[in-house]
């Protein structure tokens, strides 16, 4: 059975300019969404991404973006102690940013 989501809305960005080859995508990636291609790595199925971030943290050069999705370990586990953000935040290497909606930081207070 192949693993899918919802058709065309997932996060993931290449940049295949900036990727150097070295296949770390493919073997962190849990659904096969990447490929080898010209020595560069290739989008063969995004629809199968369930945006965990482990390619954008694992990429030497920060050749790949995605947002944190139903994959994300990290917000699944902010959303189950009632956090807001579902962010892993800059001391985990983030692959996401304060600037996106619904990333902000807040103190203790909430603000």
């Amino acid at each position: 059975m192949k693993m899918a989501y919802l058709k065309d809305v997932v996060t993931l960005r290449l940049d295949r300019d900036a990727c150097i080859g070295c296949g770390l995508c493919l073997e962190v990636c849990p659904h096969g969404v990447f490929a080898m291609a010209d020595g560069k790595s290739v989008i063969v199925d995004r629809d199968a991404c369930m945006e965990c971030g482990a390619c954008a943290r694992n990429c030497p050069v920060d050749a790949l973006r995605v947002k944190n999705g139903v994959g994300c370990a990290v917000g699944i586990l902010n959303a189950a102690f009632g956090r807001k953000s579902a962010c892993c935040g800059e001391d985990q290497a983030c692959c996401c940013s304060e600037d996106e909606p619904g990333n902000e930081r807040k103190d203790e207070d909430g603000r």
